[in-house]
């Protein structure tokens, strides 16, 4: 017999959700597939997937791993004390930028962007899309 999801059904724990969430962004941004660090890993990629989604918790050891793997320190998978957030987390501004930069247009802006190697060029483009902004706003 098989149990059925209910409504009831365990939540990941926030934190396990952001370090999921952390690992998924910086895969995306190297252009990694689950596959392919599930094969780094020693794991399958509906490993990597639960991970990702916060459903099963990483490990002190795995994380090392990963973040050797994604070249990235393990402090970057967590979140960061904020004195406006009162504690760990991040503040809802933050989440959104979070979601936005995992998003796949988040990621090709941060690709293309990081390609500009002028500086100059890079603060102009800022500036550009600021004043979007604030059009689209007004």
């Amino acid at each position: 017999m098989t149990k059925m999801k209910t409504s009831s059904a365990k939540r990941p724990n926030s934190t396990d959700a952001y370090v999921g969430s952390r690992v998924r962004m910086r895969r995306k941004v190297l252009g990694m597939s689950q596959e392919k660090l599930g094969e780094q890993l020693g794991i399958t990629f509906q490993q990597v997937q639960k991970y990702e989604k916060g459903a099963n918790r990483i490990g002190a050891s795995r994380l090392q791993t990963i973040s050797q793997v994604l070249d990235m320190p393990i402090s970057y998978f967590f979140p960061q004390e904020t004195p406006a957030a009162g504690g760990m987390g991040e503040s809802g501004q933050s989440d959104y930028v979070s979601d936005f930069m995992m998003s796949s247009e988040g990621i090709e802006l941060n690709r293309a962007f990081a390609r500009i190697k002028d500086p100059k060029l890079r603060r102009k483009v800022i500036d550009l899309v600021r004043t979007m902004a604030a059009t689209e706003i007004s």
